[in-house]
């Protein structure tokens, strides 16, 4: 069953790049008493994330946090190594928080899984934007295969 507006994001655990090395970090403390836009892409540097949906948010943020914002998350099914990465290639840092879903796992509890496995990719995300303020689904924009349409940055922030 796919997530929907009115729902709580479902407790589980991502990781993220830190000084120390990849590190843990539960959906509790990425969304708990804060008002978040997440966002998901099929994979690191792949063509259409790279060239539009991360930079999107890295180039809005400043304007997506100015209508009240508190944090900004890619999450993608890559590990924390590659996040980390592609974070650093995208000056994400200090814009967007650059969290990995590894195996899946959360991608599936949210019911946002795709199988790419014709195209070799394996299991991976749904694109797709949402807002959730104290773990609740505000909005969710979940784009068609294919499509590059509804979980932009400038479509989340016309409807903050």
């Amino acid at each position: 069953m796919t997530i929907k507006v009115g729902d709580k994001i479902p407790a589980g655990k991502l990781r993220h790049m830190t000084a120390e090395g990849p590190k843990d970090i539960s959906t509790d403390e990425l969304f708990g008493g804060k008002k978040v836009v997440l966002f998901a892409v099929p994979g690191a540097f792949t063509p259409t994330c790279s060239a539009k949906h991360l930079p999107g948010f890295v180039q809005k943020s400043g304007d997506i946090k100015a209508k009240g914002v508190d944090d900004i998350v890619c999450v993608s099914v890559n590990d924390a190594f590659v996040m980390g990465a592609w974070g650093k290639d995208q000056q994400a840092d200090g814009k967007v928080h650059m969290v990995a879903d590894g195996n899946g796992d959360f991608t599936r509890a949210l019911g946002l899984e795709m199988d790419g496995t014709g195209y070799g990719m394996g299991k991976r995300s749904q694109r797709y934007a949402l807002v959730a303020e104290n773990g609740v689904v505000k909005s969710l924009n979940v784009e068609k295969p294919g499509t590059f349409e509804v979980s932009s940055a400038e479509s989340i922030l016309g409807g903050l």
